[in-house]
């Protein structure tokens, strides 16, 4: 084992090297778009710009569930953003969203188009455009934004924390790696205390914070999540698991996970989704594809 002397960092920091890791090539201290490129738009009002990462999937979560019950103005198109490819960075998206994160989404129903990002505040705006799975009691209310913005301020501890350093950084740091794990195993007992309590997270009723925590910590404890069941030891959240595959088993919910999906099982993928008839024809197209 060789000793390397530790990392003394310089008066000013400048960025004059990659970075390395995953998404190194997508890595930069600057804002604003890389290339000209307008965005598609289809038919619908509601017109997402996502990819089937956690905080995408919390929105098309919420559309899958809003259309199934019954709100036929949340039928959406789905575009894929490749961010891989940086795709975000393109002006048309930048435009949309400043901060060149997924998702995004405009919505075109009223007299001047609005834009809406950052996943929490996605949810939010189409919760109460359609007056849905957001509690109209005021305690009840509060309740459900807390959990809300609890997964917001948290999830960056799960992801750009633990997530990053134990499974797309160059190299593993045990301080960074045990650090954001003792962060991530505090935050699922949070959920896990709070759900040993309430069939949801915000009470007996399913809405918007479990939406948004779902894909995140939902993912995490069924085995979905950085392959990190084991190193964080999450069978022994219980009600958490209860809670999560209750959720799993949803209709609207396997489909929201996979609009804008390009990774795991090709058949749990749907690049893109412009009508409700998608699903069944995607299923159709990969079982001929398989024979």
């Amino acid at each position: 084992m060789t000793d390397t002397a530790p990392y003394t960092p310089p008066p000013v920091w400048t960025w004059n090297k990659p970075s390395g890791g995953r998404f190194a090539a997508i890595n930069r201290p600057v804002s604003g778009p890389t290339h000209e490129k307008e965005l598609p738009v289809g038919r619908h009002p509601l017109q997402l710009y996502s990819m089937g990462t956690p905080n995408g999937v919390k929105v098309t979560i919420l559309l899958e569930e809003l259309l199934a019950a019954g709100h036929a103005g949340a039928e959406y198109d789905a575009w894929l953003i490749r961010i891989a490819e940086g795709d975000q960075f393109g002006s048309g998206f930048v435009d949309l969203n400043p901060n060149s994160k997924i998702p995004a989404l405009r919505d075109r129903g009223g007299k001047t188009p609005t834009r809406i990002f950052e996943s929490g505040a996605i949810l939010l705006y189409l919760a109460e455009k359609f007056g849905a799975f957001l509690p109209t009691d005021p305690a009840a209310r509060t309740e459900c934004l807390c959990w809300l913005f609890w997964q917001v301020g948290s999830g960056p501890f799960l992801g750009g924390g633990f997530g990053h350093f134990y499974a797309y950084a160059p190299e593993k740091i045990e301080y960074a790696i045990d650090r954001f794990a003792m962060e991530v195993k505090r935050q699922l007992d949070v959920l896990d205390k709070q759900l040993a309590r309430h069939e949801f997270i915000a009470g007996n009723g399913y809405t918007i914070a479990d939406m948004a925590i779902w894909p995140w910590y939902g993912a995490l404890v069924r085995g979905d999540l950085y392959d990190a069941a084991t190193f964080l030891q999450v069978e022994e959240y219980k009600n958490l698991r209860r809670w999560a595959d209750a959720l799993a088993a949803r209709p609207a919910v396997q489909r929201g996970r996979m609009v804008n999906r390009t990774f795991g099982d090709p058949a749990q993928q749907l690049h893109e989704r412009h009508d409700a008839a998608d699903f069944t024809t995607n299923t159709e197209n990969k079982k001929q594809a398989a024979t």
